[in-house]
Formats: C-alpha cells, structure tokens, sequence
C-alpha cells in the first residue's frame, strides 16, 4: 500500500425489498492501491451498516464479489481503486446484470447453480462413484479433471456480461455451457451434447466473446463454447452413419 491518500465519491446501487433501485453517494478516503472491495467494506463498516453485498475470500478464489464497476463487470477484491478512477472522481459501483436482484450489490445466482447441475459440472466428481465426504475421496495424481471446470470461479461476471443473457432467461450462459465443454472433457461419453445441443443452448451464443473479456480466471468461455459446437456437429455426423 502506498501512502497516497485520495477522496473518492463511491455511487453504489441501493435496493430494499421491491423499492427501485437508486444510487446513493459516499465520500470516502482511500489508499488508491487499496481494492474497491475494501471501499465498498468501509462504507458498510463506517457510514451505512444496512449496504448488503457478498464477499468471502479477497483473493479471487470464491467469485463472490463480482460486481459493475463503473459498468464493467468486476472481481472487486482485486480491482485496485487507481485503476478504475482517479483522485476526487467518481467510482460506481452496481450489481451484476442478469441476475435477480435481492438487495443493494447482492444477486440471486440459484438458477446459475442449478444449471451447472444440469449439465453435470458437479462440484467434485468422486473417484469410482465414492460415496464417500469430499475430505476423504481420494484423486488421482493430475487432480485437475475430477474437479469443477478448471479455474472457474463461478462469479456470473461472463453471464452478466452477456447480451443474449439480458434477452432471454431461458439461455444457459457462458459459465454453464463451458461447464458442460469441461464435462465432456472428463467423461467422453457424449451425454452433455444432448444437453446443449438446443436453442437455449450453445446455439443461442452470438459469439460476442464479451463473457471471455471479462473473466476473472482466463477460462475463456466464448472459446469452449465455439469448441463444442464443433465437437457436437461432429457428434450428429457420428451418429448418423450409426458410428458412437
């Protein structure tokens, strides 16, 4: 941290119960190397107790903090306040688009988790079908493909950034189709293509790679969703010559 002190005005998004969302502003003073997420903490903390929001790990390992910064969507708990404003300017932070808004900067992601369910992007996949608690499942040396699709954190930033998302809710979004790519990935057995393989899904991308420019941990989602149109195409051509 440095010992620059700057006076920032923070616009944040208040929602209570079904009143309409507004913008309510405060003057804080900061360290601009200081993230906004510690901003958004010592407002709550010093100015308004009742500002709700979700955050857990401040290292972007949990995805719980995404949020509008000034319009792009945001980890806030590695967003440094330098790089997104400048001394005595303005800094606005609102909840992610797409999403139910429960109150002030928290969204409602329990359809986002249901799906990923759908298309099997189980949290843990256990070895040979173990029953067992996940502290005790053992895996194999490489690790990586029993787990979650590799680096995604779940925040929702690509669905709030995607436009085909602010359309329709019936589409699955960025995050679970790459879900369903690392799936098939794992298992090879073709079963997350007819997941998919519909209008609400990997058809209904517009390929604006808007989800990819904003995430957080480079999963790149616009690209797996692109990979597995081909591999499902390749899939249907398959099947039609009665080949598995």
């Amino acid at each position: 941290m440095s010992t620059e002190r700057w006076t920032v005005n923070f616009l944040v998004s208040r929602k209570i119960g079904d009143t309409k969302a507004h913008l309510e502003s405060f003057k804080i003073e900061v360290d601009p190397d200081e993230y906004v997420l510690d901003g958004v903490e010592r407002i709550w903390a010093f100015h308004d107790r009742s500002l709700t929001f979700r955050h857990a790990c401040h290292h972007s390992t949990c995805g719980a903090c995404g949020m509008l910064v000034n319009g792009v969507e945001k980890l806030t708990c590695i967003t440094t306040i330098r790089s997104v404003t400048h001394n005595g300017g303005t800094l606005k932070v609102e909840p992610l688009r797409n999403f139910p808004v429960v109150s002030d900067l928290v969204v409602d992601m329990g359809l986002f988790y249901t799906r990923m369910d759908e298309v099997k992007a189980s949290q843990v996949v256990p070895v040979n079908n173990s029953t067992l608690p996940y502290e005790t499942v053992e895996f194999p040396a490489d690790g990586i493909e029993h787990e979650r699709l590799a680096d995604c954190i779940e925040c929702g930033c690509c669905i709030s950034a995607c436009p085909v998302a602010l359309t329709t809710d019936s589409y699955y979004g960025p995050a679970v189709l790459a879900g369903a790519h690392q799936t098939e990935s794992i298992l090879k057995d073709g079963q997350a293509f007819n997941l998919v393989d519909h209008a609400d899904g990997i058809w209904r991308c517009h390929s604006g790679f808007e989800c990819s420019a904003v995430c957080p941990s480079n999963v790149d989602p616009a690209w797996r969703i692109m990979d597995l149109r081909r591999r499902v195409i390749g899939h249907r051509i398959k099947q039609f010559f009665g080949k598995k």
